[in-house]
């Protein structure tokens, strides 16, 4: 059973500390009156206090693309729904290590299930 996010998901980077900043892009489907998150809604987020801090070091600051977590089954408008599995990487250092991840769906209602 995977959750439905939703724009009160709480979603860090690997950092533990790297809150993202959701932005809903579909008014259409809610939960509890929130929106559910859709295909590329947490790509290009702004990441804010990752602790990561230093002179060769830099901060995970946005959100790449996904790397997994869309609905296969599950589409608003021609766009998967987003997992409670959703990761991708962030723009953090290491290049191309630094993860982020769902640490709350932001519902627990409403799932799919393979």
């Amino acid at each position: 059973m995977m959750l439905l996010l939703t724009n009160n998901a709480d979603l860090r980077c690997l950092h533990v500390m790297g809150r993202i900043t959701n932005r809903p892009s579909q008014q259409l489907v809610t939960i509890e009156g929130v929106q559910v998150l859709v295909e590329d809604d947490p790509e290009g987020r702004t990441i804010s206090g990752c602790p990561m801090v230093g002179a060769v070091v830099k901060p995970c600051a946005v959100t790449l693309k996904v790397k997994e977590g869309y609905s296969s089954l599950l589409r608003i408008r021609g766009r998967r729904v987003c997992l409670d599995t959703v990761s991708g990487l962030t723009d953090g250092t290491p290049p191309g290590t630094v993860l982020y991840e769902v640490k709350s769906p932001g519902q627990s209602f409403v799932s799919e299930t393979a």
